[in-house]
């Protein structure tokens, strides 16, 4: 990559401004424009309005008359999906990245804003603007740290780029459609990816340390919804960990920061279409919530393979349990750790008759839930009332949680009912 941080793959990743401090930022790239004062209206940690924006995005609010949009927000299909030729080092079976590369092939869009490896380290996240369909192979694969992505929006008007394409996680896809009327694009496509805990990229070597003796070789790493996470290395080794036996309680306690415990958007509710895995069943999963979302899909014809996303097993145990541990760890005591000769047993129980498919997806999304009243209310509790919309008191009500007097927004703007 030359000087001005172009290349002949058509890849351009101007360096970014420094970002002004903030308290609760996930360095979305927001503070890092030539107005960072954006962040008041912008940021999904201040004030969120997921009711406004969804129906200013997808043209509706949630329907109550249907149960899955409480969980994953409103949304026309969902599907079980795969490329029927995977893309090379992708992370699942590249059909983020695919549809990138139909959106540039048909001149849909002038650019793709999406993260590609920063060159020093794999891991790292690096923003960048794509003009050319080979360049969105720089996008494929997993990385782990805070992302400025939308420091580079200012950067792409500059460059007269009126089509883009943005693919983002929640917070900056949040930020992304706070902005976007202002932005001034003339198209705008959202593909968004499911998140729920990030860390910076120095403390996830410092986990990938813990998960082998040789984390260095280490060249995928994904959380896979039967349980394990599947690690695979420079040598052709594969090594699927159960989760049971991840060293979580040797991490520190700040190595997941309180922006990602408290997240309210684990699956990218303002997208257009959410590319993800949990309802996937070993393959991806799509929620295809707009109009524009269907004709991204469309992009892919039959080089994609489709189904109906299967549903098993019972989440509420599992989200019991879960509870119980982050109450405990928010209060500062230790784990309940399950002792080491039960654990190879439950950990092959799970796959089996743990929640699996859309219930899987179901008990992630409760379990955010829970987790960001908990930690909330012990760190932050000012913000409680701020932070938490309805749709997240209505996903933690049946496990006892429910908001005070105080913690809960009102005004004619919060009064009115979903949907």
């Amino acid at each position: 990559m030359n000087a001005s941080g172009a290349d002949s793959a058509g890849i351009w990743a101007p360096p970014v401004g420094p970002a002004a401090p903030r308290d609760l930022c996930t360095d979305c790239g927001v503070s890092r424009t030539d107005d960072p004062k954006r962040c008041g209206k912008a940021c999904q940690f201040i004030a969120p309005d997921y009711p406004g924006l969804e129906v200013a995005a997808h043209g509706r609010a949630r329907d109550p008359a249907r149960p899955d949009e409480q969980f994953f927000g409103p949304f026309r299909q969902m599907l079980r999906a795969s490329l029927k030729h995977p893309s090379a080092g992708a992370q699942w079976t590249g059909i983020a990245t695919r549809i990138g590369e139909k959106l540039l092939e048909t001149g849909a869009v002038d650019a793709v804003l999406t993260m590609m490896a920063d060159p020093e380290d794999r891991w790292k996240p690096a923003p960048m603007l794509v003009t050319d369909p080979k360049g969105m192979a720089a996008a494929r694969g997993m990385r782990m740290g805070y992302a400025p992505l939308l420091a580079l929006l200012e950067p792409a008007r500059a460059k007269g780029y009126k089509r883009l394409a943005v693919i983002g996680i929640p917070c900056q896809v949040y930020a992304l459609r706070a902005l976007e009327r202002e932005l001034g694009f003339d198209r705008l496509y959202v593909i968004g990816t499911p998140c729920s805990d990030n860390t910076t990229t120095e403390k996830f070597h410092d986990f990938l340390a813990l998960l082998a003796d040789d984390p260095d070789t280490i060249t995928y790493l994904e959380f896979r919804a039967d349980y394990h996470v599947e690690l695979r290395f420079t040598d052709g080794r594969v090594k699927a960990v159960p989760f049971l036996q991840l060293p979580i309680s040797k991490l520190p306690p700040d190595f997941f920061p309180l922006t990602c415990r408290t997240c309210v958007d684990y699956t990218n509710t303002l997208s257009d279409i959410t590319v993800g895995y949990m309802g996937g069943q070993g393959e991806q999963w799509l929620l295809v919530r707009n109009e524009r979302g269907a004709e991204l899909l469309s992009l892919l014809g039959d080089e994609v393979k489709l189904s109906a996303p299967g549903s098993a097993g019972k989440r509420q145990s599992a989200v019991k349990g879960f509870m119980a541990n982050v109450a405990r760890a928010a209060g500062g005591l230790p784990l309940r750790r399950m002792p080491g000769w039960v654990r190879p047993i439950v950990g092959w129980l799970m796959p089996r008759i743990g929640p699996r498919g859309t219930e899987f997806a179901r008990t992630r999304v409760e379990m955010k839930a829970v987790e960001t009243v908990i930690h909330l209310r012990r760190e932050e509790p000012r913000r409680v009332k701020s932070m938490i919309p309805d749709h997240v008191w209505a996903l933690v009500e049946p496990y006892g949680l429910t908001p005070e007097e105080d913690e809960r927004r009102t005004g004619p703007r919060y009064d009115k009912k979903q949907g």
